[in-house]
């Protein structure tokens, strides 16, 4: 055995995973406490929840008791599939639209931010908000919120998939505002 060959890194599969995921997490790059933490995205989710609540009884509930309806919250029946639309399409068209806020993160100062990209895409926003919060959005997969707690960038299993976090806006202003000086 040479003595180069002794004195190299060692390159094995992890190490190599590694240095791929860095250099694809190309923005967002901030120091562990401008995340957002569980409880502050505990609260904006349950205003979310309120918020989707009132669209639910006005859009589906009023025609619903017109037109003698069964209110069934089961996914196989009509008035619950609907029910699920509206959740979905709350989630992603406010976190598009409003560039990565809800209701809820606009009133408590969060905003979703991707890894990989500037601005979040349809693509990054399906996954998250589409496919992740179908999949979390049973009592059981509740607990996959619970991982915000005990990761650096407090990322649930939703924002591992998406490559996404949630950032607290007061802070980033402040970071903004101490460079420009």
């Amino acid at each position: 055995m040479s003595v180069e060959s002794s004195q190299r890194p060692a390159v094995g599969p992890v190490t190599q995973l590694l240095e791929k995921k860095q250099r694809q997490r190309q923005f967002h790059h901030y120091p562990d406490y401008f995340y957002a933490g569980f409880w502050i995205r505990l609260f904006a989710y349950l205003l979310d929840l309120f918020c989707i609540s009132a669209i639910t009884r006005i859009v589906l509930g009023l025609p619903a008791n017109l037109l003698n309806v069964e209110k069934s919250s089961e996914l196989f029946s009509l008035y619950g599939f609907l029910t699920l639309l509206i959740y979905l399409a709350y989630f992603i068209l406010l976190t598009k639209m409003n560039h990565g806020q809800t209701i809820g993160k606009m009133v408590f100062g969060i905003r979703v931010v991707c890894f990989t990209e500037e601005e979040l895409s349809w693509q990054t926003v399906l996954v998250r908000e589409g496919a992740c919060r179908f999949i979390l959005r049973g009592s059981f997969f509740m607990l996959g919120y619970l991982v915000t707690i005990f990761t650096p960038n407090k990322q649930h299993i939703g924002d591992y998939f998406s490559e996404t976090s949630v950032v607290t806006l007061n802070l980033l202003a402040a970071r903004e505002g101490f460079m420009q000086e």
